[in-house]
């Protein structure tokens, strides 16, 4: 079953700035897919960079809708919707290149071999199995299910740093290895909103007198 949308107040100037600035990025790149000429291959950063964003926006979604589903404050469960509205739109845009460019959407090429440097991806597992930068194990995601109350936002917001950190790794890797303009301007409006929210998410954290994790930027 898929999960619903949080209802939240439509008055919300954070929802509103989040879902318009989702859409508008929508939009936006694909004006500017328009205007690009050539195909990238299958083994290109552009074709790489958009699977696997498109992977780790989808933990972010589904993280999203966790602690919208555990926590009753306002201003954590706007943040929580904002990250599922923006994160999915831009993840119907990478499939969109994907289908334009005549690419599956899924490929047997190795996660983040586009990425230079990717074997020392945060977060891997004792099995040596890489994960993708900032993204949360499978006993951290169970963790925050089980988690309740303050636990569990503070949890979320840990996690959720760390998981935009990583997305603002993979798209400055991508803005320095690609010429497209609809992919460098994608990855700059990841990375720019990614900073912002991560301001935000330390703030949240003081809140509740935690910290976050080890920053994966410094």
């Amino acid at each position: 079953m898929v999960a619903s949308l949080p209802e939240l107040p439509r008055t919300s100037a954070r929802f509103g700035a989040g879902a318009l600035f989702g859409i508008s990025l929508c939009v936006i790149a694909g004006l500017l897919f328009a205007s690009c000429s050539g195909t990238p291959r299958d083994d290109s950063a552009e074709a790489g960079f958009a699977r696997d964003m498109a992977t780790h926006h989808a933990q972010a979604a589904e993280m999203s809708f966790v602690i919208r589903d555990k926590s009753a404050d306002e201003e954590l469960r706007t943040l929580a919707y904002d990250i599922i509205v923006t994160q999915s739109a831009q993840r119907g845009v990478f499939m969109g290149w994907l289908q334009a460019w005549g690419l599956p959407q899924a490929s047997t090429r190795p996660r983040m071999g586009w990425m230079p440097g990717h074997e020392a991806a945060a977060g891997a597992p004792a099995s040596g199995t890489s994960l993708m930068h900032g993204m949360a194990s499978d006993d951290e995601l169970r963790r925050l299910r089980v988690a309740q109350g303050v636990d569990a936002e503070i949890l979320f917001l840990q996690l959720m740093i760390r998981h935009h950190e990583g997305g603002v790794l993979m798209a400055r890797a991508l803005e320095g290895l690609s010429r497209r303009a609809e992919a460098v301007g994608m990855a700059k409006s990841i990375e720019d909103a990614q900073r912002a929210e991560i301001a935000e998410m330390t703030e949240m954290l003081a809140k509740r007198a935690a910290q976050p994790y080890g920053s994966l930027l410094e």
